[in-house]
């Protein structure tokens, strides 16, 4: 649990930076200015010359890294041929300037890590670089740092190609966990609507079989039409008892079997559980109501918030429960669902529990974080109050 709380952090950190674009790979060619600065007040010979090659590098240094964070033109040949144009322009400087346009290399494994990646052709190409840079500043006699140089130029492409591996792979679990998470919904909606179906379906042709006897006995068999009729009611009765059910899940232990999904599907998504309960067992319906209200929060949770850490708390108390969900997420109350924002969700809860006598509040938890809390009465009565 330690490790996907960990996880979820770094993912909320870099989901707070944001993916690595242009504006974090472009400054990186200053590292050459000084080499810029010399060629520019002609301390290097042919300065043109020099000028141009600067110009065709820096521009396909430019090339090569739009194209290599662009999905679609990074799976062409055409980011290859860029590298392939940076390093003949990098080898023609170093060969004909000497050790004053080493620093090209870094850039040029850098540009390689962001257009391969992975894959075995990005460590033959960052091995290859690290050691053209070595033995090109050994033949030139420049000895002093030949490791530091060497290996900064293999680093500078590896760690360019880590972190958007990273950036990458944070954004696929995003899309996966709410796919997961919608995909729950989904079926649960899908449940309800079979259920509905299947209890109506009978319900309903029983009570058209039977009305159509009342209406065929009552001028001939007063006394048969009405036992048809009480048959009705008690159908009828029969249905809105099993439609009730159907609705709110009403089971005995149902707030139970919600608190151990929830912790399921919290550790699921990396959300560290923190789940109390107190106080003495409740009634199935306001189990079964509280259960939902389990459901509904954690889904919005783990769709929505971005949290590392959930707390449901559960107090109950001789005539009163108290339901409690909070997370240290981003604490934005229209994503979740608020009923005083206009989600469904959890203003169809609301509205549930008032008519059982209760309350739902949702907002933000202070400075950071969501909360979500529901209170209901515990009583003899509270079954008919449902109603």
């Amino acid at each position: 649990m330690r490790h996907c709380t960990e996880r979820g952090r770094r993912e909320e950190r870099f989901e707070r930076l944001g993916p690595p674009g242009p504006r974090h790979f472009m400054p990186w060619p200053l590292v050459i200015v000084s080499d810029v600065v010399d060629l520019a007040r002609g301390r290097l010979p042919l300065p043109w010359l020099g000028a141009l090659g600067v110009a065709a590098f820096l521009a396909l240094y430019v090339a090569a890294i739009l194209d290599g964070l662009d999905e679609e033109r990074r799976h062409t040949r055409r980011p290859l041929y860029l590298l392939g144009g940076m390093a003949a322009v990098t080898y023609a400087l170093t060969i004909g300037y000497g050790g004053d346009w080493l620093l090209c290399f870094p850039l040029l494994s850098l540009a390689t890590g962001v257009v391969l990646r992975t894959g075995p052709r990005l460590g033959a190409a960052l091995g290859t670089l690290g050691i053209t840079v070595g033995a090109t500043m050994a033949v030139q006699s420049h000895t002093d740092n030949v490791l530091v140089v060497a290996w900064g130029t293999g680093l500078s492409g590896m760690v360019a190609a880590a972190v958007l591996n990273l950036s990458e792979t944070n954004a696929k679990l995003r899309a996966t966990r709410e796919e997961l998470a919608h995909s729950a919904v989904e079926r649960e909606r899908l449940r309800f609507s079979r259920d509905l179906h299947d209890l109506l379906g009978h319900t309903m042709s029983v009570i058209v079989v039977k009305a159509e006897a009342v209406r065929r006995l009552a001028p001939r068999d007063l006394e048969a039409a009405m036992g048809q009729a009480a048959d009705i009611e008690a159908v009828g009765r029969q249905a809105l008892t099993e439609i009730r059910e159907a609705v709110t899940g009403y089971r005995e232990g149902s707030l139970t079997t919600e608190l151990d999904r929830a912790r399921s599907l919290l550790e699921a998504s990396c959300v560290s559980a923190d789940i109390r309960q107190s106080g003495p067992p409740l009634p199935p319906q306001t189990a079964a109501l509280l259960g939902w209200v389990v459901r509904e929060g954690v889904t919005n949770v783990v769709r929505h918030s971005g949290a590392g850490r959930c707390l449901i708390e559960v107090r109950g108390e001789q005539d009163r429960v108290h339901l409690e969900i909070s997370d240290d997420g981003r604490g934005v109350g229209s994503a979740q669902g608020d009923p005083g924002t206009g989600g469904n969700g959890l203003k169809g809860l609301g509205e549930r529990l008032a008519a059982a006598g209760g309350s739902l509040t949702a907002g933000p938890d202070g400075r950071r974080g969501f909360r979500l809390v529901a209170e209901l009465p515990v009583d003899d009565n509270e079954e008919e109050r449902a109603a």
